[in-house]
């Protein structure tokens, strides 16, 4: 089994931004590199489609993900409100119980 090569956020960037700058073919870039051209292939393709939201993982979320776990967050939090809010009442709203034994 091979050990896979992890490449940060910065590099891949730097890799495709030397491609795309003419610095010569996806092939030779990616052998000068030394990345497998498979997964070069990959990065620049990503960039190309939407490079705000390119290479997701290690912290680099989406930005509609990101709206999704905030909203998440907030529903759960929403939820634990009303739970609380629903034990306060049936407390609140129990009558007393008067011992008349004085």
């Amino acid at each position: 089994m091979t050990d896979r090569r992890k490449y940060n956020l910065e590099f891949k960037k730097q890799a495709v931004d030397l491609y795309t700058s003419g610095g010569g073919s996806m092939d030779s870039v990616a052998d000068e590199l030394g990345i497998p051209h498979s997964t070069f292939s990959r990065w620049c393709i990503q960039m190309l489609r939407n490079p705000e939201s390119a290479f997701p993982g290690h912290g680099n979320i989406p930005k509609g993900q990101v709206i999704i776990k905030t909203l998440e967050r907030e529903l759960e939090r929403t939820r634990r409100e009303r739970d609380i809010l629903k034990k306060a009442l049936a407390i609140f709203s129990r009558e007393p119980k008067i011992d008349l034994d004085l």
